[in-house]
Formats: C-alpha cells, sequence, structure tokens
C-alpha cells in the first residue's frame, strides 16, 4: 500500500513553479534557431562560417547532457526545492554571461551553464511528482511536465524571432533574469510555509529541536552584492567602463577571448558569489556536515567520469558533418578517451560504497527498457525536427526558411497534446506499454506515409500532410508520460531524480546518433540518383542554365533522401513501439515509494 500523503495545494504550486521553469528551459533550448545568425556577427563570425558557430550549440548540449546524472544524484540525496532553486540560479547566470558576451568562448560558456541549469530541471520535476503524487496518480502531472518541455520547442523559435524583429538578440536572454526571480522568489517563499509548518509540527509535538533555523543574513548579502556585481561587471556600462573613478575596476586583466571576464569587478563579484555559496554549505552547524555527506553519497568521481564518457558521444556526434561523415573527424582521439573514461566509470560502480548509479538500481526491466526506448524514440524524434522543415524548403519554401519553419508547427502543437492525453490515460501503470507502443505505432504509420510525399505535399492550403503531421506529433506525446511513468514506477524513491535524468541523456544521445546515422545513409541513397542525373547541357541543350527538367530531377533526388530518412525513422519507431511492449510489461509489479 502507498505511503503517500494526500495531494496537498502546496505540492501542486511546486509543481506549477517547476513546469514553468521546465517550459523557460526548453523554450531557450530551441530559441538559438532563430537567434544564432545575430549571435555569430555579434562575435565576430560570418554567416558563411556556420561551422565556427557549431560550438554554441555543442556547448549547450554539453551542459545538458554531461551533468545530468550528477544533478538527478545530488537531487535525490538533497531534495528537489533545494535543487531546483540550484538549477535556477546556473540558468541565471549561464543567461547573464551570453547576454554580455561579445566573444565566441564566453556565449560557449554562458550556453553550457544554460544548459547545466535548464536541463537539471527536467529530473527535478518528474522527481517531484514522484516524490508526492502516488504511483497510480502520476500519468496527469508526468504528463503536464512532458508537455510543457514539448511545448518549449514551438514557443521558443516564436517568441525569440518576435523578440529578434524588435530588439537585439541580446534582450532573449536578459528577459530570463526577472522570470527566474520571480521563479525563485515564489519558490522560496512556497517553501519557507512548508518549513514552519514542519516547525509548528514538532513544537506541537514537544519536541527537543524548537528554534526555528537561523536566517542566512551573510550569505544572502554575499549573493546579492555578488550578483548585482556581476551583472555591472558584464554588461559595462559606458558611464562607469570609462569613468575616472571606476574605469581601472572595468579594465581587463587578460587579453583574448575571455577579456571580458577577468575585469577586476567581475572576478571579485564571482569571488563573492563563492563566498556566499560556501558560508551557506559549510559556516552554519549543521548544514556543514549533511553537505559533504551529500556530496558524498552522490558519488562526485563517478558522475565526472559519466559526464566525460557523455561528452565525448556529444562531440563525436554534434560536431560531425552528416554530409560527409556519420561521426565528427575528431573521434579517432575522442573515441578511445571515450572508452578509456567508461571503463574507469564501470570500475568505480563496482566498488564505490555510494556508487552513481548502484548495481541493481535499474535491474527491473522497466527501468532499462524505458531507456532503450527513449533511445530508440529520440532517433524517429530528431527526423520530424530535422527533416520536415528540409522537405518544405526543398519543394515549396525554397527562398523562405522561416515560412519552412512554420510547417513543423503542426508537428509540435500535436506533440503537448498527446503529452497530456498519454498522462491521463496512465492512470494505471498498467497501460503504459500499451499507450507508449500505440504512440509510437502511430507515429511511425505517419513517417511511413511521409517516405511517399510528393514535391507539392506540403505546399496551399489545408492538406492531408497536415493531418499526417499531427498524428505523429500526437504519437510522440503520447509516449512521453507512459516512458516517465514507468522508469519512475521501477526504481526505489531514492534514485528518481537519477532516473529521470537518465531519461533524458537516452533521449538526446539518441537523438544525436540518429541525426547522423540516418542522414548519413540517405545521403548514399541521394549521391547515387544524383549520378544518374544528366547534365542541363543534354537535357536543355538551348537553355541549360534556365532547365526545369533538371531542376526537377535535382528536386527528386533530394525527395528521395528525405524520404530514405523517413523510412528510418519509421523503423526506429516501430522498435520503440516493440520495446516498449516487450520492456515495460512489468510496470505494475514496480516497486512502490517509501517514505
Amino acid at each position: 500500500m502507498s505511503t503517500h500523503l494526500p495531494v496537498s495545494p502546496t505540492d501542486k504550486t511546486r509543481l506549477f513553479l517547476a513546469a514553468l521553469g521546465v517550459l523557460l528551459a526548453a523554450s531557450d533550448t530551441y530559441v538559438v534557431v532563430v537567434a544564432l545568425p545575430n549571435i555569430m556577427s555579434s562575435v565576430g563570425i560570418g554567416v558563411d562560417h556556420l561551422q565556427r558557430a557549431a560550438p554554441i550549440i555543442s556547448g549547450f548540449l554539453l551542459g545538458y547532457t554531461a551533468v545530468l546524472p550528477l544533478i538527478g544524484r545530488i537531487t535525490d540525496e538533497a531534495g528537489t526545492a533545494t535543487s531546483l532553486r540550484i538549477c535556477l540560479l546556473a540558468f541565471a547566470v549561464g543567461s547573464l554571461i551570453t547576454a554580455t558576451s561579445h566573444t565566441l568562448s564566453v556565449v560557449v560558456l554562458g550556453r553550457s551553464l544554460q544548459g547545466v541549469g535548464g536541463g537539471g530541471m527536467i529530473p527535478v520535476a518528474l522527481a517531484m511528482v514522484a516524490a508526492r503524487w502516488p504511483p497510480d496518480q502520476r500519468g496527469v502531472p508526468l504528463g503536464i511536465i512532458g508537455a510543457v518541455q514539448e511545448l518549449g520547442s514551438l514557443i521558443g523559435p516564436l517568441y525569440g524571432a518576435a523578440i529578434v524583429a524588435v530588439s537585439s538578440w541580446r534582450t532573449i536572454f536578459w528577459v530570463n533574469l526577472p522570470i527566474t526571480a520571480i521563479l525563485g522568489a515564489v519558490l522560496w517563499y512556497t517553501d519557507r510555509g512548508i518549513r514552519s509548518g514542519r516547525h509548528e509540527d514538532l513544537v506541537a509535538r514537544g519536541s527537543e529541536n524548537r528554534r526555528r533555523p537561523r536566517r542566512n543574513l551573510v550569505g544572502s548579502a554575499l549573493g546579492l552584492l555578488g550578483a548585482v556585481g556581476l551583472i555591472a561587471g558584464l554588461e559595462a556600462p559606458t558611464s562607469l567602463a570609462d569613468s575616472v573613478t571606476f574605469g581601472s575596476a572595468y579594465a581587463p586583466l587578460a587579453g583574448g577571448p575571455w577579456a571580458s571576464l577577468s575585469a577586476p569587478v567581475v572576478i571579485v563579484s564571482a569571488a563573492l558569489l563563492a563566498a556566499s555559496g560556501a558560508w551557506t554549505a559549510f559556516a552554519r552547524g549543521k548544514i556543514r556536515s549533511t553537505s559533504r555527506e551529500r556530496l558524498r553519497r552522490a558519488d562526485l568521481p563517478g558522475a565526472l567520469l559519466l559526464a566525460g564518457v557523455l561528452s565525448c558521444i556529444v562531440i563525436a556526434f554534434s560536431t560531425a558533418n552528416p554530409s560527409k561523415q556519420v561521426l565528427a573527424s575528431s573521434t579517432p582521439v575522442v573515441a578511445p578517451v571515450g572508452v578509456l573514461l567508461a571503463l574507469l566509470f564501470w570500475w568505480r560502480q563496482r566498488r564505490a560504497e555510494h556508487a552513481l548509479i548502484p548495481p541493481g538500481s535499474f535491474a527491473v526491466r522497466p527501468a532499462w527498457g524505458s531507456l532503450l526506448v527513449n533511445l530508440c524514440l529520440g532517433a524517429a524524434l530528431i527526423a520530424a525536427l530535422v527533416d520536415i522543415p528540409l522537405f518544405a524548403r526543398s519543394t515549396v519554401d525554397p527562398n523562405s526558411e522561416i515560412a519552412a519553419s512554420f510547417v513543423l508547427v503542426r508537428f509540435l502543437v500535436a506533440v503537448p497534446i498527446g503529452a497530456v492525453v498519454g498522462g491521463v490515460l496512465c492512470r494505471n501503470r498498467g497501460r503504459a506499454r500499451y499507450i507508449a507502443a500505440c504512440g509510437m505505432v502511430l507515429s511511425g504509420a505517419a513517417f511511413l506515409v511521409m517516405s511517399t510525399w510528393s514535391a507539392t505535399a506540403l505546399g496551399g492550403a489545408i492538406r492531408p500532410s497536415d493531418v499526417e503531421l499531427m498524428v505523429c506529433g500526437l504519437g510522440f506525446g503520447l509516449a512521453v508520460s507512459p516512458l516517465n511513468v514507468a522508469i519512475l514506477g521501477s526504481v526505489e524513491d531514492r534514485f528518481h531524480a537519477l532516473a529521470g535524468a537518465l531519461g533524458v541523456v537516452s533521449r538526446t544521445v539518441g537523438m544525436l546518433a540518429g541525426l547522423s546515422a540516418l542522414t548519413a545513409v540517405a545521403l548514399h541513397r541521394f549521391y547515387i540518383a544524383e549520378a544518374r542525373i544528366p547534365s542541363a547541357f543534354k537535357l536543355c541543350p538551348s537553355h541549360p542554365t534556365t532547365c526545369p527538367a533538371f531542376d526537377a530531377a535535382s528536386t527528386n533526388a533530394v525527395v528521395g533522401e528525405l524520404h530514405t530518412i523517413f523510412v528510418g525513422a519509421a523503423l526506429s519507431a516501430g522498435a520503440a513501439a516493440a520495446l516498449a511492449l516487450w520492456t515495460l510489461g512489468s510496470a505494475t509489479a514496480a516497486r512502490t515509494p517509501t517514505m
């Protein structure tokens, strides 16, 4: 029998705040799509050197993926409220650094911190649901979390385009600061009420510990001074930076791409922030011992080894040129390093007293099965996100990238709807495998239909392709909540955040690997088809420069390439459906969380 207490209004408020944080972070994940050309221009990179901007994307992915297991483990040890505040702070600092950056290196640093904070909010939110909602009541709240996460992919490019149209790209990241501050303040107020209630309960029961926790005035003051100084130092207002009195505080101590971070005011402000964290963690007697114990139990060495493995995977896939290679040219160096780190991680997990992923913690079939399903789901999902707009750009919208991207809206709108519906249907954990499999079958069937699209399938008014896109998105949405229900219901409650983190990591790795593999296979077909096209001089000897026959043949070659990708995505979705039916079947036998 479940030992969960009834879900209170405070629990729902905290879930709402966590969902808003996830939505904000998810939106910023995709906002770079429209802001990237402006960011490149600001840091001195021309649009004809897009490959030099790759670290902006891969840096975010590194932060988003590599540190997630550590965040999940710390959340399981320290609690969701503390971890959510830390993630909000990391996201805010990353936004501040990105908004004030003038070099590529600083942009990458800022986006990496955003990835750490933004990615960490997802497992924290999932663990929050698992901690307060009984197993058979998690479907709806998990569906809401999944819906807002997917909604970010729709909102991000839209609000980013709106801001860039009327202001600088930097405004996108400045807006994050007041939003995170408000979320953090409301979360603190909510948690304060919870702590106060617990204190009154102790007093009523005659507990000896009647004193309220001391206010952390010193830590708060140091943090406030550090935050204000960091904003002023990175923004460097002309009135201060050029003044006789304060100008020396803004003079960089070092040159190169990190010059803006070497200004004395920035260094001192960062030191104040570090002092605030140190005071909070170590200067207060009760917290000192628990903080060290939590870090020890979270297995920091193991987390760093796994972060290194995931970083090698991200670098190998995200920096590859799919038109020429499946893996990056650095793979001969990165792969051996990744293998060595993986072996060290395996050795560490077998011998550590408190391993990051304790042996047997994910031995139940729905636990590891959910990770495999997420891997296949990610490989199929990336085909929709990347290749549907590419199909529109190659056929009906050759002169407008924005118009081609808006074709994807029909898909993206259906994903959060499917996530909520899937959550409602998952009120009984035993249905998880059937709902997930049904969703992936729908998506796979839609991909198969897409593999027959003609060059005019996406043009004009309402068309059958609109229905196919919405069915595909609905299928992906349906699978989101059942996977979370299955993995959270099959691990012990002390591993909930870690389980959520590994689920996100599996999907991200699947997306990276799927993009490279499917594109490489499809390009092989394209090159074969292209080699068979006669030259324009043979097809149109009288007017080779304007040859409709040659243009149509080239378009058909591209369409054939994308058809191959859609078939591959359908196979990935089918594999996800089969794995869901096979591995998620024991969800009803999952462990019941304990208090």
